[in-house]
């Protein structure tokens, strides 16, 4: 049976030791500041990002790998022969990442086989299908069988995040649904998440930061069940004291929480929802 080589883009934030510990590759994106272009988690690591941003008088723009970049990804990864590929992006709805990885499996498609997967989201939430993908694949299982994988976590992956300002979800048009909210409205935080699509939209508006991490928290618990683990991602950007206050309240409200990745945000998505933000992925242990 061939071997599994799993493929991801930068934006899935996947911290560094679990990238190497698991063997995946990563596709960088660029985003573009101030005249220069930098590769996402490559030229330009998180921390300098957020310091330029902070220095910086324009808003930061991003553009995704070639379908070139990903053919080389590719073959790179199948050059011992024996490999089957899968690679998973960031949503369809924020990027064409995904495009170009369908026109570069198309330019391979004779060679070795590749499946391709939107994974419908962003940042961390991506990093997590694709971490336990990278495990079931390390364990000896099939293409099939990690597809599989994928599909479920795609499927039972709750993500809830805010923000500081929608200033860069708005200007960045990544808003999708979340336009709506956009008011002003004193104090008032939308409580932003992900649909089924791919689609950023709001799931609730409360007064306050405080009063929005206790929703958050109400709505995590009201979609978990008690006879099923959980892990999850607590995902930052100039924040990480914040990260570790809400890792501390889901480990008091989620008692079969099994484990807790922190992930930085990296400089493409943060070049979206701007610094300030603070998300949290929770997904059931897959069996």
């Amino acid at each position: 049976m061939a071997k599994v080589q799993v493929i991801t883009d930068s934006t899935a934030d996947i911290p560094k030791d679990l990238v190497e510990k698991l063997g995946i590759t990563l596709v960088p994106l660029k985003v573009h500041l101030e005249g220069q272009s930098y590769l996402d988690g490559v030229t330009i690591e998180p921390q300098e990002f957020y310091r330029k941003l902070a220095e910086s008088e324009e808003m930061p723009t991003t553009s995704q790998p070639s379908p070139v970049d990903f053919v080389e990804a590719y073959r790179e990864a199948a050059k011992d022969g024996e490999t089957d590929i899968i690679s998973i992006h960031l949503s369809s709805s924020f990027s064409g990442t995904y495009q170009s990885a369908l026109l570069a499996q198309s330019m391979v498609e004779d060679e070795f086989k590749v499946t391709v997967i939107d994974s419908k989201t962003a940042s961390y939430a991506i990093g997590m299908i694709v971490v336990e993908v990278a495990k079931a694949a390390q364990a000896g299982h099939s293409l099939d069988e990690c597809v599989a994988v994928a599909n479920r976590m795609i499927e039972e992956e709750q993500v809830y995040f805010l923000v500081d300002t929608l200033e860069y979800l708005q200007k960045g048009g990544r808003i999708g649904k979340a336009s709506a909210m956009v008011g002003s409205l004193l104090n008032i935080k939308p409580i932003l998440s992900i649909d089924r699509e791919g689609v950023i939209f709001p799931i609730d508006k409360v007064r306050g930061k405080n009063k929005a991490n206790t929703r958050i928290i109400e709505l995590l618990k009201q979609n978990t069940v008690s006879d099923r683990s959980y892990r999850a991602g607590i995902l930052y950007t100039d924040n990480r004291e914040e990260a570790e206050k809400w890792a501390e309240r889901l480990q008091e409200n989620i008692p079969s929480l099994e484990e807790t990745v922190f992930a930085e945000i990296g400089p493409v998505i943060g070049s979206h929802v701007g610094p300030g933000t603070v998300a949290v992925v929770l997904a059931p242990v897959q069996e």
